[in-house]
């Protein structure tokens, strides 16, 4: 039997999604109180791994399992079972056709970016920061430069193991709420720190250090070395995964676009 999970987390404290020899990932938490419930061992496959300090909003994962549970033990069930900063959302049995991973169509992260002059307190872990006058204009123009398919290996860590550099922005909007900037980014996939690695260089365009053409130079250029610096993990929020409408997964529009600690 296969099953599909859609969860949140708050990644403050966590190595990440992947599962480390030291017990300290999102995925370790998650397979420790999923098979205490099935009573077996429990490996999930998720759409996207996160990184340290990374949070979600709409994660999705899938499993095998041979225990006949129902639907309400994979959800309060494995919840009583997690650590209070993740937290199940919603389960389903699925196909075993269906892959978390590849047949996802679309990715969405959102990135919280504070911009005042003293750095947050309480939500020093939610959101990133910059202390500089930002205008919103110029960064939106800068960022429409990267809707459509393109080579981004300007924007991906220099460790990033995928096979191809290229994908496909379908939408990067930045929005304002007060003293809060909200990057809307959506794409068929995402190269490691590539959200993080386009916030900084839109920062950079922000304050003016460059023009919002800039962000063509670093496009056509493919180098990460002329790219501005990788930014806080701390904004950072998977916040949806989009799939064919036959899995009958709850969509993207379902779903928080901000935590409720932020409104």
């Amino acid at each position: 039997m296969r099953i599909i999970l859609i969860l949140e987390y708050d990644g403050s404290r966590y190595c990440g999604w992947q599962s480390q020899p030291e017990n300290c990932s999102i995925q370790d938490a998650l397979e420790t109180a999923l098979s205490q419930i099935a009573q077996e061992k429990i490996r999930v496959i998720t759409a996207g791994r996160t990184d340290t300090g990374v949070h979600a909003l709409y994660q999705v994962v899938h499993f095998d399992t041979s225990a006949q549970r129902p639907i309400t033990a994979w959800v309060r069930g494995v919840n009583a079972f997690l650590p209070g900063d993740i937290a199940v959302l919603w389960a389903s049995e699925t196909s075993d056709k269906f892959h978390a991973r590849y047949s996802a169509l679309e990715r969405r992260y959102l990135y919280l970016l504070l911009n005042q002059p003293v750095r947050p307190g309480i939500n020093h872990k939610k959101v990133g920061w910059f202390h500089q006058p930002l205008r919103l204009d110029i960064m939106q123009h800068a960022a429409n430069i990267l809707i459509g398919e393109h080579d981004f290996s300007s924007f991906r860590a220099a460790g990033c193991q995928a096979k191809s550099p290229i994908r496909t922005m379908t939408q990067l909007k930045i929005v304002r709420h007060g003293n809060l900037f909200i990057f809307d980014l959506r794409a068929n996939a995402f190269l490691q720190h590539m959200v993080r690695n386009i916030v900084g260089c839109l920062v950079y365009v922000g304050k003016g250090k460059y023009s919002s053409e800039w962000m063509l130079e670093l496009l056509e250029g493919c180098n990460r070395a002329y790219a501005a610096p990788t930014f806080s993990a701390a904004g950072l929020y998977l916040a949806g995964v989009k799939y064919d409408s036959c899995w009958r997964m709850p969509g993207l529009t379902e779903m928080p676009l901000i935590p409720n600690v932020l409104i």
